[in-house]
Parts: structure tokens; C-alpha cells; sequence
């Protein structure tokens, strides 16, 4: 992992489980307390690598994305994105909250998709380069309730649903117990109950990125 002063915080989850509005209040919470904070998110986070998820998430093409392309171009995204927004951010000390990284790639191409995990693993050494989340928040609910919410939002927004969100429920349950999985194996995780109103949710974030918080005064000072 890459030594440095700063940290690297993602959000993950299906859809509609509150992810960005959750980023937002503890980017809010962390500039109270004199921090530096980077907000970004993937795929995308630079000119390079939003366009490269407008070509990912663009619900019309002229011929179909096979999923080990999809797969490729994530890792593009997210090398590029690594290399120009997250590294320096966090060599400078500041702490950046990223919504979706690589445990997303491993839940919806690798779980959802079936594509091979050992093959997700190269690709991730490849365009990561050491750099590791410090902590995980898994915001967390049924299928039913986060897709019920996302296509409700776009509804009310009058927004086209991208050719992920398009894909059926079958597929976001498999993606769904593939963030469960990785929620066990890694510790760095922690599980948000994302059926719970805003409030309660952000209540439950702020509370972890506290005890982050103090896990690093208690690095400087010792």
C-alpha cells in the first residue's frame, strides 16, 4: 500500500443506496475539521477517464460492448484517474472519498459479469500501483429498494437509465452478494444498513469517518 499522510476513503453499493449524497456530508464533515478533501468518483475523475465512462455507460452503441471490454475499459479509467487525481492527492496529505473503485469492478464485472477474478486482480495490480483504500463504506440494501430508488430518480430527473442500470434484477443481486463477499474478506469495510432513512445513513457514515479520524490523531501523535 502507498505510504502517505493522507486517506483514501470509497463508498460502494448497488444502485440507489445513497452513495453521493453520503460523500457530500462527510466531505462537508472532514472541511469542518480543517482537512483537505478531494470528492471524486469512477469510473471517470479526469477529462480522460469521463470520457471513457460516457462511452461505458452509454446506453445506445452502434454494436455491443462484449464485458471484457467493459472490463479493460474500467481499469483505463481507473489508471488514469489513479495516476492524476488520487496519488497526488494523497501524497499531499489530502483525504480523498471516492464514489466506486475497484470493488465495484469486482462486484459488477466479476460477480455480475462472471468474469474472472484472478484476471480482475492483474489488472488491478497493473493500474493501481499500491494505492489501496484506507476504508470502505458498503452502503447496503436489497436490490428491490436501491433499483426502485434509482429508476425513481431518474424518473423525477427525466434521466435516460445507462446500460448498466438497464441490466436485470438477477444482475444486481449477483452483484449485490458479491460486495458481501468482499465485505468479509477485507477489513477495511464497514457495512451501512442504506434501508434506514437519509438521516440515519449519514448518521451511521459520520460515526465510522469519525473513528477514522481519530485512528489517524492518535498516528501523529504517537
Amino acid at each position: 500500500m502507498l505510504t502517505t499522510s493522507g486517506r483514501f476513503i470509497t463508498f460502494e453499493g448497488g444502485e440507489g443506496v445513497g452513495k453521493s449524497t453520503n460523500i457530500q456530508a462527510v466531505a462537508r464533515h472532514l472541511e469542518s475539521q480543517g482537512i483537505s478533501v478531494v470528492v471524486t468518483r469512477e469510473p471517470g475523475g479526469t477529462p480522460i477517464a469521463e470520457k471513457i465512462r460516457n462511452d461505458l455507460l452509454k446506453a445506445h452503441h452502434e454494436e455491443p460492448m462484449s464485458d471484457m471490454t467493459e472490463l479493460l475499459l474500467m481499469f483505463a479509467a481507473r489508471a488514469q484517474h489513479v495516476d492524476a487525481v488520487i496519488r497526488p492527492a494523497l501524497e499531499r496529505g489530502d483525504w480523498v472519498l471516492c464514489d466506486r473503485f475497484t470493488d465495484s469492478t469486482i462486484a459488477y464485472q466479476g460477480y455480475g459479469r462472471g468474469l474472472s477474478l484472478d484476471n480482475i486482480e492483474q489488472l488491478k495490480a497493473l493500474a493501481q500501483g499500491g494505492v489501496e483504500p484506507h476504508l470502505t463504506l458498503l452502503l447496503d440494501a436489497p436490490v428491490a429498494i436501491g433499483m426502485g430508488r434509482a429508476r425513481a430518480r431518474a424518473e423525477d430527473l427525466a434521466e435516460e437509465t445507462d446500460r448498466i442500470e438497464a441490466e436485470a434484477m438477477s444482475f444486481f443481486e449477483k452483484v449485490r452478494l458479491g460486495f458481501l463477499a468482499l465485505a468479509e474478506r477485507y477489513s477495511r469495510f464497514r457495512v451501512i444498513d442504506a434501508t434506514a432513512p437519509l438521516e440515519q445513513v449519514t448518521e451511521q457514515v459520520l460515526k465510522v469517518v469519525a473513528g477514522e479520524l481519530e485512528d489517524k490523531k492518535q498516528q501523529v501523535e504517537s
